[in-house]
């Protein structure tokens, strides 16, 4: 019989290893933000104008960026922890006799909804990025034939 446990508790063990490769790249676009966050912090008093006011823009949307991130952080690790309860409870199933099947799959749908959750803010956090930081009109230089 345990083999079966340990079997049936590969499959939340898969979903952890998936929030680990998506907690990767966030963390990653988490420090570039925090990197271009203090560049813009050290400009802001040295700007005027519409320079400045560009900068302040930057900073507002780096904040939010900086925010869902965090959320998007918060979600995985709670699932993280609703799958660690989900391995515990079908191991205390199997141990101790007792009828925990239904807590079981309930901590797995949590886990599972909550990381959709966090790849939904993942995605909003990607069209925040790509919305600010399109490339000005004059630099594409779209009249020319190249």
């Amino acid at each position: 019989m345990i083999a079966q446990t340990i079997q049936l508790a590969l499959a939340p063990v898969f979903v952890l290893v998936a929030i680990a490769s998506i907690m990767n790249p966030l963390s990653v676009r988490l420090g570039r933000v925090v990197d271009r966050s203090r560049e813009l912090q050290r400009l802001h008093p040295e700007t005027e104008g519409e320079e400045h006011d560009n900068i302040v823009r930057e900073a507002r949307s780096l904040d939010q960026r900086i925010a869902i991130i965090g959320h998007a952080f918060l979600l995985l690790v709670t699932s993280g922890l609703f799958i660690g309860l989900t391995v515990v409870l079908l191991f205390l199933e199997e141990f101790a006799g007792i009828g925990l099947t239904g807590v079981a799959a309930g901590a797995f749908i949590i886990a599972v909804s909550l990381l959709m959750w966090a790849l939904l803010m993942f995605l909003r956090e990607t069209r925040e990025a790509t919305r600010v930081l399109r490339i000005p009109e004059m630099y594409l230089e779209k009249d020319r034939q190249l």
